[in-house]
This record gives C-alpha cells, sequence and structure tokens, in this order.
C-alpha cells in the first residue's frame, strides 16, 4: 500500500492494525492517527512514529482508506467531524453495533467495510467476520484484507445480519475462554495443585485442543468421542456437564450476545 492510510481512534485494536501493517513493510509516514488523548498520541508517535493528530482536518483527504476504530458512542460525533474530508475514500469500521446503512448516511460514502474482530488480534491471531456494501469492489476488498490480516484471519459475509452472529460466537468469544480457564484454576486449586500449575496446564490444554482440532479434518463429535472412554475419567465429566445442562446454557449465552449486539444496532440506528 502506498497511499495514506487513516485511522480514527488509537487504541488497541488500532494499535494491532497499525503495528501489524508496519510490520509489513506499510511505511509510518504513511499511516496518520486522529486520537484526541494526549497521552494516548504521545505513545502511538514512540511505538510507531506514525502522523498523529489531535483532531480530523484536511489531511484526511489523501487518505485512501479511513479505519474507524472508536466507540460506537462517539462515533456520530467523530463522523461529523471527519465526513467532509473523507467521502473518497474506502471506509473499514471496526466499531461494534453500528450498521452500515448508518454509516453510509453519517459518511455519506457507500464504500464501507464493517469487520468485527476479536481481542487475540493484539498478538495477530484473532479472526475476523467482514461484510462489504455493494458499492465496495473487488480491489477495495483486497486492501480491506491486507489490513485485517495484519491481526489473524477473516471470513468474507453474505449478509450484514451474520455481522451479529459473529459478534456473539467470535467476538465476545475469547471472554467465553478466559471463564472456562477460571474455572479450570479454581477446580484444579481445590484440588491440590496451585493456581499457577492449573492455570498453566488450562492454557496449554486449550491451546493444544484448539490446534488439534485445526490440524483436523474430523468433527468436533469425533475429537470428542476419541478421548472419551465409558466408564472413563473424561466420560464422568462430560456426564456431569450434561447434567447440569452446560451446552444448552452456553448456546443460550450466545444468543443473548447476539440479541444485545441487534439491540446495538437499533440504538445507534439514528442519524447525528
Amino acid at each position: 500500500m502506498t497511499h495514506l492510510i487513516a485511522f480514527i481512534g488509537g487504541g488497541q485494536m488500532a494499535s494491532a492494525l497499525i503495528g501489524g501493517l508496519i510490520q509489513r513493510g506499510n511505511a509510518a509516514s504513511q499511516i496518520a492517527v486522529v486520537e484526541p488523548f494526549e497521552g494516548a498520541r504521545a505513545d502511538l508517535l514512540k511505538r510507531y512514529g506514525v502522523q498523529a493528530h489531535s483532531a480530523a482536518g484536511a489531511f484526511l483527504q489523501e487518505a485512501a482508506l479511513v479505519v474507524w476504530a472508536i466507540k460506537p458512542q462517539t462515533f456520530a460525533q467523530a463522523a461529523q467531524a471527519a465526513q467532509a474530508h473523507t467521502r473518497a475514500a474506502l471506509h473499514l469500521s471496526v466499531a461494534a453495533g453500528i450498521r452500515s446503512d448508518t454509516l453510509a448516511q453519517w459518511l455519506h460514502s457507500e464504500r464501507i467495510v464493517r469487520a468485527m474482530p476479536n481481542t487475540p488480534a493484539l498478538i495477530g491471531q484473532g479472526i475476523s467476520g467482514l461484510y462489504a456494501r455493494a458499492g465496495v469492489n473487488e480491489a477495495d476488498k483486497a486492501q480491506i484484507e491486507q489490513v485485517m490480516g495484519c491481526t489473524g484471519s477473516f471470513m468474507w459475509l453474505q449478509t450484514e445480519a451474520q455481522i451479529d452472529a459473529v459478534t456473539a460466537l467470535s467476538g465476545s468469544g475469547p471472554a467465553y475462554v478466559f471463564y472456562f480457564l477460571e474455572a479450570m484454576r479454581e477446580a484444579g486449586s481445590a484440588m491440590g495443585l496451585t493456581p499457577a500449575q492449573s492455570y498453566q496446564l488450562a492454557i496449554a490444554t486449550f491451546g493444544g485442543a484448539s490446534a488439534l482440532a485445526a490440524a483436523s479434518s474430523d468433527a468436533p463429535e469425533v475429537l470428542r468421542e476419541r478421548v472419551t472412554s465409558k466408564g472413563g475419567t473424561t466420560f464422568a465429566a462430560l456426564s456431569a456437564m450434561e447434567q447440569a445442562g452446560i451446552k444448552p446454557a452456553f448456546i443460550a449465552a450466545m444468543q443473548a450476545a447476539r440479541q444485545r449486539a441487534q439491540e446495538l444496532g437499533d440504538a445507534f440506528g439514528a442519524r447525528p
């Protein structure tokens, strides 16, 4: 990429994308960030050497791509300040909940892609769901892929409604893993291991099992059955989970997350 890439917002996700772009050979001088907080601007300048601005301005007219990495609550105000300078750009939003119809109204553009990344993007191991409006062409998609590829893998979605499902499954998903890690640490500690030992075992187990699943063409049901001997220890554990209704509760939890994502889309649907 040789054109200016502008970030509106300089938080963790923006930092992950900027770091990935620079590692892949993009010049820091071709990256600009609008970040109102002085401390965050200073940190971005020190870490990456990018252009750091306190507010939107005419410099945004040079941007071929604008990445919106801000909280949904502040998006409307930021769009009002920038849209006069960014109408010719391709737009990538990683803000949760704000639908592309609303973004198109706020930004006066149809070249909009919504992304739902997750926090492992911070170490280059995230996965993102991507949805493009009809005004986005194949060259635009290729540019988005270059950017999002810096944070891990991605998949293109056919409908925008699928973004809410991605939010529930993988966007919020790291918290589910951390929740189970907490439970495994507590269980291990109660059974005589130290918390540190329990946590190390739990992390390695999640990482190893995920790697095994990724390397296998078998369904998760098959992989589970291979380590579940009838009458054995794993069978006892899974039977206890079934009796406790963990699977339906887990599914219901993700449905609740999707519902909340839909509610956020409704809440932020008004024009600024």
